[in-house]
Formats: C-alpha cells, sequence, structure tokens
C-alpha cells in the first residue's frame, strides 16, 4: 500500500536543512525520484510555494508507473514501488536525499538531476556504486562525456542540438551580426560556446557575436539593466538568449522601459515556452515575435483525465498534492491530520480540478513532463531486459551495474508509438520551433512553426510572426552583403562579418551574393562592365571602317596616287636631259616599287586571314628591298661615273651598264625572295588574337610564329638601307647639277630614322595599334623616298622648264 510521508509538514522549513518528508510506495523494486517542487529564496517561509509544473512532473511519473504496473507484458509480475523527494532547487538537499534513498533501502536508479550541475554531482557520488542516474531536463553537452559520467543518461537532448538548431536559424535567415545575453554559468557559457562552434563551420556563411552579455541571479536586477542598455546601443537585431526566463522576465522590463521594442530574440528551452513571460503584460511589446527552440510536445492519452481525477480524499497522506489543494482552493482538505495553515477552514469535499486552468491541469503541451514519462519507461525496459536474462536474475540479485548496462542497450517502442534508444547516454534530439505570436486580446500565444529532429530543421517561414509584427524577415548584420561583382575584403582589427565590399579587377568576375574572391575569367573571355560575367572577347583588328584605318588607308592610295602622278609627268618628259640622266630606267622602276610600298600597306588593313597575313609581310619585305636596291645602284651608278672620268678609269663604267644595273637590282630582289619564301614556308605568321593583352577587346594579328624569319627580312632591308647610306654619303661631293647623291643621302637618312624608331614604337604598341606603327613606318619612309628624291626634279620639271636642258646640268 502506498505512504506519502510521515507526520508534519513538507515544506522546505529551513536553510540548510532537508525535509525527509515526499511520496513512497513499496514495491519488488523502488525507484528514486527527485523533483524540484518548491523555489524561493532562503530567506522567505517555503509554504504554498508548491510549483504546478514539477507537481506535475511527479504525476506523470507515477502515472507511467501505475501504466506499467497493469501491463501484461512490461515487468509481469513486478510491481514497481517509488520514493519521491522534492530537493527545493538545492543541489545539497538533493545530495542528501540520494544518499539517504541509496543508504537506507537500496534503490536500483535514480530519477533526477533537475538541471546541470545537480546531475554532474549526482553521477559523480553515485558513479563508484553504480547507480545510473536518469535525468528529464540536465542538458549540459559536458554529461555526454561517458568517462567522467559512465552511469548518467538523459531523457533530454543534449545542448548541443539546440545550440545548432539556433545556428542553422541564423544561417537559415542570413543573420551574421547577432547579440548574446547567457546565463553566467556553465549552462550560458556552454550554449553560446557550442553555438559559435557551429556557426564558423561554413566559411561562406560566417556568423559573429556584436555583444555577450551576462546575467546572474543575485544581482539581476543591474544585470538587465547593462545588458539592455547594450541591447539598445547595438546594431545587431537579432539577440540570442541562453538563461532562465526569471531572468529573461527583467530583461525583458527593463528593455520596455528604454522603449526597444524592434529586437528578434531568439530562445533557448529554458524559457521559449515559459507561460510566466507569455502572460507578463509588461513584456509583450518586446517579446513579440520571439522565435525559440522547445522541447518537443507529445500528447498522453488518458494523462489528462488522470490529472484532474486527482483529489486529496483519494490520497489522504498525499501531502505534495495537499499543499497544492490548499494553494489552489484555500482550504484545508484533511480535517483529521496536523494543518499546515491553522488559520485555514477545512474543504467542503466538492472541490475538483475539472474547472481548474493553471500549469498543473494544462496539459496540451507536455514537454518535461513527457521527458519524466520516457525516463519512467526506460528504467522498466532495462529492468524487463535484465530480469529476462537466461540468467534469471531474481528481484533481490542483480546489481546495479547490470541495470546501468542493460540501460544502455534499451531499443523500445513507447506507448505513443515513438522508438527510443541512448546514443552513450543521450537521445536523439526532438525539438519543436515555436513563435510567440499576437493575439486579438492583445495578448501573446505560443505557435508551432517547425521542428527539429537530430540536426535536421524542418521550417515554415510563412508562419512567422516577427518582431516588427509583419511578414518582412529582419535583417541583422555588421555589413551588407556584397552584390555579385564584387569580393569582400576584411576591416582591420574588426569581425570577419564586417568587411568592406571592392570592385572586381578587369578580367575577374563574381556571380554570388558575398564571394569572398573573385574569379578570372578564361583567356577567350573578358569580364562585363558589372563584373558579374564571363562574356566572349570581342575580335579587334585595324579596319577599313574605323578612323585610323581610313584615315591610313586615304594616305596610302594617296601616295600611290602621287607616285603615279610623278610616273606619268617622268614619262611624259621621258626624253628630257632631267629623267634620262641617272638611269630613267631606275627612275622608273623605283616609282614602281614606291606604289607597290604605298599599295602594300593596305594588306595590313582589315581582318587578318590565313594568306593576307603571308602576303603582306612577303609584299612588304620584296617591295622595300626592290626600292633601296634602285637607289643602291643609282648610286653606284653615279660613282661610277664620275669615277670614270678620271684618267685611266674609262673601263669602269663597262661595268656599270644598263644590264648590269638592271641585274643588280634583280640579284639584290632575289635574296629577299628567297628568305620570304624559306620564311613562309617553314614557318609563316597566322592569324591569332592576342590573349595576353587584358581587355574586352582582344587584338586578331598575324602572329609571328618565327622571329628570327621576321627579323631576318628586316635585317636585310636595314643592310641595303645602310650600304645605300653609305655610298651616297661618299659621292655627295659630286657636282650637284648632275648628282642624285645628295637627295639619296637624305632620303635614306629620313628612312632610317624611320624604322629605326618603328622597333620600339611597334614593341610597346598595345593590340592592333602596333600593326597602325608598322603601317605608319611604311608610309612614312615611301613619302620620304618619294618626295625627297623626285619633288626637286619634278620641281624643274614643271616649274622650271628653263633649268631642264643639258647646258644647265652639265654647267658645273
Amino acid at each position: 500500500m502506498a505512504s506519502y510521508g510521515h507526520g508534519g509538514t513538507t515544506n522546505c522549513s529551513r536553510w540548510g536543512t532537508h525535509s525527509d518528508n515526499g511520496l513512497f510506495e513499496d514495491g519488488d523494486i523502488i525507484i528514486g525520484g527527485l523533483f524540484s517542487l518548491r523555489y524561493t529564496p532562503p530567506s522567505v517561509d517555503y509554504s504554498f510555494n508548491v510549483q504546478n509544473l514539477p507537481l506535475q512532473y511527479i504525476y506523470a511519473m507515477l502515472y507511467a508507473l501505475e501504466e506499467i504496473n497493469r501491463s501484461l507484458t512490461l515487468l509481469p509480475g513486478v510491481k514497481l514501488g517509488y520514493q519521491i523527494h522534492d530537493s527545493c532547487a538545492l543541489p545539497a538537499w538533493e545530495l542528501k536525499a540520494v544518499l539517504s534513498m541509496v543508504g537506507d533501502k537500496p534503490i536500483p536508479l535514480i530519477i533526477g538531476g533537475s538541471n546541470s550541475v545537480t546531475a554532474q554531482i549526482l553521477s559523480r557520488v553515485l558513479g563508484p556504486l553504480s547507480v545510473p542516474v536518469l535525468s528529464y531536463t540536465a542538458s549540459c553537452p559536458c554529461l555526454s562525456d561517458r568517462q567522467q559520467y559512465p552511469n548518467f543518461f538523459r531523457t533530454m537532448a543534449s545542448d548541443a542540438y539546440q545550440a545548432r538548431a539556433v545556428a542553422q536559424l541564423a544561417i537559415h535567415f542570413n543573420w551574421t551580426w547577432i547579440g548574446a545575453v547567457i546565463a553566467d554559468n556553465d549552462y550560458g557559457h556552454m550554449a553560446v560556446k557550442v553555438t559559435l562552434s557551429f556557426l564558423h563551420e561554413d566559411d561562406e556563411n560566417s556568423v559573429c557575436l556584436a555583444f555577450v552579455e551576462t546575467l546572474q541571479r543575485e544581482t539581476i536586477v543591474s544585470d538587465a539593466k547593462r545588458a539592455a542598455l547594450t541591447i539598445q546601443a547595438s546594431t545587431a537585431k537579432v539577440i540570442l538568449i541562453f538563461t532562465w526566463y526569471t531572468d529573461v522576465i527583467e530583461l525583458f522590463h527593463q528593455l520596455s522601459k528604454l522603449n526597444v521594442t524592434d529586437r528578434q530574440f531568439l530562445a533557448s528551452e529554458a524559457w521559449s515556452t515559459s507561460g510566466d513571460l507569455l502572460q507578463d503584460t509588461a513584456s509583450h511589446k518586446v517579446a513579440r515575435g520571439v522565435l525559440g527552440v522547445a522541447i518537443r510536445s507529445t500528447a498522453l492519452p488518458g494523462f489528462d483525465s488522470y490529472i484532474r481525477s486527482l483529489s486529496p480524499l483519494l490520497r489522504p497522506s498525499d501531502e505534495f498534492l495537499r499543499e497544492f489543494w490548499q494553494k489552489e482552493f484555500g482550504c484545508d482538505p484533511n480535517t483529521n491530520g496536523p494543518t499546515q495553515k491553522a488559520s485555514l477552514p477545512p474543504c467542503k469535499g466538492t472541490e475538483t480540478l475539472e474547472e481548474v486552468q493553471n500549469f498543473f491541469t494544462d496539459t496540451s503541451q507536455l514537454r518535461v513532463t513527457y521527458n519524466v514519462y520516457l525516463a519512467v519507461y526506460a528504467a522498466a525496459h532495462a529492468l524487463h531486459s535484465l530480469l529476462s536474462c537466461p540468467e534469471r536474475f531474481s528481484l533481490s540479485a542483480f546489481s546495479c551495474l547490470q541495470l546501468m548496462q542493460h540501460l544502455s542497450q534499451v531499443n523500445f517502442t513507447t506507448p505513443q508509438d515513438e522508438l527510443f534508444y541512448f546514443k552513450g547516454g543521450d537521445i536523439t534530439a526532438k525539438y519543436d520551433l515555436v513563435n510567440w505570436q499576437s493575439t486579438p486580446q492583445g495578448g501573446l500565444r505560443l505557435a508551432l512553426i517547425g521542428r527539429v529532429d537530430g540536426f535536421d530543421l524542418h521550417l515554415n517561414d510563412t508562419a512567422i510572426e516577427w518582431s516588427t509584427g509583419t511578414s518582412q524577415v529582419p535583417v541583422s548584420v555588421c555589413s551588407e552583403s556584397c552584390a555579385p561583382g564584387t569580393r569582400k575584403a576584411s576591416r582591420k582589427g574588426e569581425p570577419i562579418c564586417c568587411f568592406d565590399c571592392i570592385l572586381c579587377a578587369d578580367g575577374e568576375i563574381s556571380n554570388q551574393t558575398g564571394s569572398l574572391q573573385c574569379d578570372h575569367c578564361p583567356a577567350e573571355f573578358w569580364s562585363n562592365t558589372e563584373r558579374t560575367v564571363c562574356v566572349p572577347r570581342q575580335l579587334d583588328f585595324l579596319s577599313f571602317n574605323e578612323t585610323l584605318g581610313v584615315t591610313l588607308t586615304a594616305v596610302a592610295v594617296s601616295g600611290a596616287t602621287v607616285t603615279t602622278a610623278v610616273f606619268v609627268v617622268f614619262l611624259h618628259h621621258r626624253q628630257t636631259p632631267v629623267v634620262r640622266a641617272n638611269n630613267s630606267e631606275l627612275s622608273f622602276l623605283l616609282l614602281l616599287s614606291l606604289k607597290l610600298c604605298f599599295l602594300c600597306s593596305l594588306l595590313f588593313i582589315g581582318r587578318p586571314s590565313y594568306w593576307a597575313c603571308r602576303f603582306q609581310q612577303a609584299a612588304f619585305g620584296i617591295s622595300f628591298v626592290l626600292c633601296v636596291s634602285c637607289l643602291q645602284v643609282k648610286t653606284i651608278v653615279v660613282l661610277a661615273a664620275f669615277r670614270s672620268a678620271r684618267p685611266g678609269a674609262e673601263a669602269l663604267m663597262k661595268w656599270f651598264g644598263p644590264g648590269q644595273q638592271r641585274g643588280s637590282v634583280c640579284f639584290f630582289t632575289s635574296i629577299q625572295v628567297v628568305i620570304c619564301i624559306i620564311w613562309l614556308t617553314l614557318s609563316p605568321p597566322i592569324p591569332q588574337p592576342d590573349l595576353e593583352i587584358p581587355g574586352l577587346k582582344v587584338t586578331l594579328k598575324c602572329a609571328m610564329a618565327s622571329v628570327v624569319g621576321f627579323s631576318v627580312v628586316l635585317g636585310y632591308i636595314g643592310l641595303l638601307g645602310c650600304t645605300s647610306l653609305l655610298l651616297a654619303f661618299l659621292a655627295r661631293k659630286l657636282p650637284d647639277n648632275f648628282n642624285e647623291a645628295k637627295l639619296i643621302t637624305f632620303s635614306m637618312l629620313i628612312f632610317c630614322a624611320v624604322w629605326v624608331a618603328f622597333v620600339p614604337a611597334y614593341v610597346s604598341s598595345p593590340g592592333k595599334y602596333a600593326v597602325a606603327v608598322e603601317v605608319f613606318a611604311i608610309l612614312a619612309s615611301s613619302f620620304g623616298l618619294l618626295f625627297c628624291i623626285f619633288a626637286p626634279k619634278c620641281f624643274i620639271i614643271l616649274l622650271r622648264p628653263e633649268k631642264n636642258t643639258k647646258k644647265h646640268l652639265m654647267a658645273r
């Protein structure tokens, strides 16, 4: 038969003194239970301070035990008894109760450890005795260490899971700049540490703490004021709170005084479902929109009827129920025994819990209550497994160590059809995600918006009511995310979440928001203006349609036209002394070569093609060699003519007759032709985009596959040019009227100057401008030769015909 303590009161009567009162029922096996039924500062009388929710936990344990004792399949023929004590939220009293339970009549298992600190103490004390401690609320990740706490088990998930859930919420809503308010104890510090470890797992979604404020229960008012001022001053719009609901009430009161109502709070399971906070009207304008992690709510069929059927008349020795009755109805239900408050009138006996609405009778959301229920069933299944062993342990023969081993291996389906098992001493986390939403009456209600299974987050974003009262997700960042086309650049001495956005360099892109670096475009592509996408590079070349191309074409055509005009003038006056002097045949050949020089420049303008690249260099090289060869032979003829006038040198001109002159020109030119044939056969230039030069436009040019071949072509032209310059210089003092040497000298000086300047200009010019430089050099040197050689003669022929006589030419 059950016994419910012994005479006297059940209150925590004196600081430092533990009451031996509690609930007791004998049985074949006794299970211990420890609950923090009362919580009041030690200077205050504890009478009538029975807390409703812990009282519900106690009767959840009794409900589960009664179910098991009635079961025909679970522990058949075995009656489970219990010893339940009130620890008064004091670790020292909880420890004293445990020692009395395992000392007086050995109890193989304790359901208790109402918080992590107490659970650690109990586990260490009972560890040498191998007595399992099965907690329903201790959540510190440290208790997962099987080396330190081998006898600890819990039906409450480790805080590592809720910390991960909070981190996932922050990342899901792109909150990278959050504040934290925590309890100044292991629970708060460990929770924020674990949360940060999860937040920093993903470097691309780093989340930083703007501040961390701590709250101590002994100085809660001053600490709450300080934390409220920090929250008000911070730019962080999302605040994470890991502390008890009593601390949160004071914090919200302080924020309400400061009119800070636009912060979005993330709640830990310690206060996310607090009825006191939900009913605290002073906190409503601050608390609206709270988003929190809560222990999974589970229905217990029949438990509501069980709670509402409780009555001291049916349990006359139940001091816990008697004290609750006194507080709830203001009367003493026990007229035969000693009363706790002599001034209370006796109850009428008609009092019932059917219409009572408080946390004790509210079974709509069973959270910790269900954890207690699970703990009882886990213990029962472990005992069932142990007693079903082939060794057939008797009720008094098994050891606590054997029970602990079977407890770690339990695997069963609960009456609610849920699979239950331990991983070490932990269970897989199952949380609800809750949201504090406004009611039409101006209050707040708890709304389910998602769930957490292990590390998996399931969230209905559209069901959330935010602190702003809208469906717009709050923004909480230190720096706005960098737009595509930019990259993050950390600020020196500031958290990683605070950064500047730097535009990607030319040729680099970033096509995602918040990129850490810019990516180089492939060689055939270039970045667009926004630096967000690589676009194909545009082929660019010296075109006939652009201003530069049109200008060079016009100059080239003009040069060819002027050369043709001079040719016509010379042809019309071919019998005159000026034309016939210095071999008119070479003059016509020189004019033809100059015209070819002007026209070959047009091959460099327009889109480079396979054959254009070959012809332009060959035409350029051969035309200029032909031109310079004519000048060189002319100079040699002048020298030979004046040398042959000396005594004994009459036969010299026989070697420089018209045939020899034509042959010399052909010989010099044929060498260049051979060089060009060999070069263009073995390694010709090919059209190829110049990808090494940065920019959206890439120059399509004739790439020199062999620099040696091009160098030999230029070198041969330079050799002939220098030779002609030297010969002309030697002939400069010969008679003026008949002598072209000075004209040739001046023209070759211009020619050499142009091509010497060409080399550095060509090398330093980017893209198509290098081609323009080469065309300009061709035109400049061609005009130099044309005007220096033929302008004086045309002047005489057209404007000074009186000087176009043999007498005038032979005057000196």
